[in-house]
């Protein structure tokens, strides 16, 4: 099955930048696919997680932390529609973070950030590896993220539920 690898933190704000589609074309040899800007790839050809790591984190001209995680999985979470109830609103983002290894959330659920007054981000779910909420398009959403991934324990990479979607739309092709 197809592996699916989002890069954290890159191409936002000038910092760390790099072409995604360059680093697809240089691993054309494994059916690569680029979506966005934002570092993240849909790997259709058999390689080994230990391999492809090696392979981007070798071409990549800084350090950054690869999300590696199966296709069947991020099927399996579009599939679910994790969304559904929730109202589609120009001024929300629905987001999917992907942790860098599995862990359980020592926190309850829903989590609100901040915790009182009016909300930046809200957790609503976590399914295996996939941390699900919401998030105002407010530059304040960057620093809960930030809290959020500290909560968690773990590295985080973050990707609209839109390009979740663009990503199994690729898998199903």
């Amino acid at each position: 099955m197809a592996l699916v690898v989002l890069i954290k933190g890159i191409n936002v704000g000038g910092h760390r930048t790099f072409r995604p589609s360059l680093l697809a074309q240089q691993l054309k040899r494994f059916d690569v696919i680029n979506i966005g800007a934002a570092g993240t790839f849909v790997v259709r050809r058999s390689i080994s997680r230990v391999e492809l790591r090696a392979e981007i984190e070798r071409r990549l001209p800084f350090q950054a932390d690869v999300m590696i995680c199966s296709g069947n999985d991020v099927l399996r979470l579009v599939s679910g529609d994790p969304f559904a109830g929730q109202a589609s609103r120009p001024d929300v983002v629905q987001f999917v973070s992907v942790m860098k290894r599995n862990r359980k959330l020592m926190f309850p659920l829903p989590l609100t950030l901040p915790a009182k007054g009016h909300w930046c981000l809200k957790v609503l779910a976590y399914y295996d590896r996939f941390v699900l909420g919401l998030h105002r398009r407010e530059m304040k959403a960057i620093s809960y993220l930030g809290q959020l991934e500290e909560a968690v324990g773990v590295p985080l990479a973050t990707r609209s539920w839109k390009t979740i979607l663009a990503i199994g739309r690729q898998l199903e092709a």
